[in-house]
């Protein structure tokens, strides 16, 4: 149960997979990323010519990653319809001809859309190289996203068996208790999936990249309470702006009069007080310690010492 006030929001199941599905494209940077480009719907043939149509693509430029991207519902069933519905699209994803279209829709989205443009060049990557960049991504192969209403132990098994990564985040809606027609959505923190699979023969560190915390790295000595953080943001047609926060003892950000429990959220409300109206941002790759070091910097040598067993 959620509590706001006297209000009280309880689970509801979804209506329809299209209702969840909705949630998705709607929301799609919450879920993967303020770096990710979405990808309509595309008809996609498995090796046998059987067509199949996955509710989304998504490009992950941070991470260099794509997703194959299904909503589903838990109360379909995984070994009746979950598990065979995925398996025909892994197969036609993989398919020289289906990333080959992937490639031209997502060159094509580049030239026409403002925003898909910002988030190439955020990251360095010119025009010139946009298709080489996006080719070098989709050689790899798709992580299997699943969001879903629920996951259940057959799920998790599911998604342990296969040679593919698969992620799923749980996605769940609440309804006011008194007035049904209030809804809320609620999805995970900080582009969190609930379930995370590596691929067969891959090492995972103790944790992953996003299970990684700011209290970790003060209670590894590598951050310290009361360290000042450093953001500059610059909007499109304005001008830079310099932020400065600290760092609390909880891991949590002091900034602009507000504690923030994760540096995205911090580092958002720096880049709409910039004059931004963007709805997500990457504050593991914004803020900065004193010698010009990244958040993300310091997250991965934690991981890096966590997975020799130093710390």
């Amino acid at each position: 149960m959620l509590l706001l006030d006297s209000r009280r929001f309880i689970q509801s199941p979804f209506t329809s997979e299209s209702e969840l599905e909705t949630v998705l494209l709607e929301n799609y940077e919450y879920i993967f990323g303020p770096d990710s480009v979405l990808l309509p719907k595309k008809l996609i043939r498995s090796p046998n010519g059987a067509g199949t149509i996955p509710d989304a693509f998504a490009l992950d430029l941070q991470q260099r990653k794509w997703y194959l991207v299904e909503a589903e519902l838990l109360g379909h069933g995984v070994w009746a319809h979950i598990a065979p519905q995925v398996a025909k699209q892994i197969a036609a994803s993989i398919q020289p001809a289906t990333k080959s279209v992937l490639e031209q829709v997502l060159v094509d989205l580049y030239l026409r859309d403002d925003s898909v443009r910002v988030k190439f060049d955020e990251h360095g990557i010119q025009q010139i190289d946009v298709r080489s960049v996006v080719n070098d991504i989709l050689s790899c192969p798709p992580v299997v996203a699943i969001p879903i209403d629920s996951i259940s132990r057959d799920l998790r098994l599911w998604a342990e068996q296969q040679r593919a990564e698969v992620r799923l985040w749980e996605i769940r809606k609440l309804v006011d208790f008194d007035n049904p027609t209030q809804i809320a959505y609620e999805i995970p923190d900080e582009f969190t999936p609930s379930v995370d699979t590596a691929p067969e023969g891959e090492d995972k560190n103790k944790y992953a990249v996003y299970e990684a915390t700011l209290a970790d790295l003060i209670g590894a000595g590598l951050m310290n309470a009361g360290q000042e953080l450093v953001m500059r943001y610059k909007p499109r047609g304005g001008e830079q702006r310099t932020y400065n926060s600290i760092l609390c003892e909880d891991g949590s950000i002091d900034f602009m009069g507000q504690t923030y429990s994760s540096p995205s959220y911090a580092a958002l409300r720096g880049i709409n007080d910039a004059g931004s109206d963007r709805k997500t941002v990457n504050g593991w790759t914004s803020w900065l310690v004193a010698d010009g070091r990244t958040l993300a910097d310091i997250r991965s040598q934690f991981l890096a010492s966590d997975s020799s067993g130093t710390i």
